[in-house]
């Protein structure tokens, strides 16, 4: 298997709510997406929104309803796309479950909760380099 990750699809109770909320962030949605899917381009990665009793079955798990043990993560260039992807998110209708603070792994991050429940990190990490692309460069060893 190569070592790259191709599509994050999170189940929804909503789809129609859950389109909103990205959309609202400032996601285009693919043309590829259909009335009961929506695929939002992420990078070089495929982001979408499905049914979450249709996704559990799809993947051969039972839905025990509460958080999955995933976080998303977003990266930034700087403190101050930290704050500002919170505040977006905010006025987009998400959940705050965390402000905007130094990390204490030397970082700045806040966290949002997504309208069903799923929290995405919104992270400055200084080792990090994150491309013009959005693509990260984890540090050399």
């Amino acid at each position: 298997m190569e070592q790259r990750l191709s599509l994050v699809t999170l189940g929804v109770s909503d789809l129609e709510s859950s389109r909103a909320f990205y959309r609202k962030l400032g996601w285009e949605e693919s043309a590829a997406s259909t009335e009961d899917v929506a695929f939002f381009q992420a990078g070089g990665i495929v982001f979408g929104l499905w049914d979450r009793s249709k996704l559990a079955e799809d993947s051969a798990v039972e839905d025990g309803g509460g958080w999955g043990g995933a976080t998303l993560a977003h990266n930034t260039r700087n403190n101050s796309q930290v704050e500002a992807t919170i505040e977006e998110a905010r006025l987009a209708g998400a959940t705050i479950g965390r402000e905007p603070a130094d990390t204490f792994w030397g970082g700045y991050s806040g966290v949002f909760i997504d309208p069903d429940g799923h929290p995405w990190e919104v992270a400055y990490n200084p080792e990090w380099t994150v491309a013009d692309d959005g693509s990260i460069t984890l540090p050399e060893v």
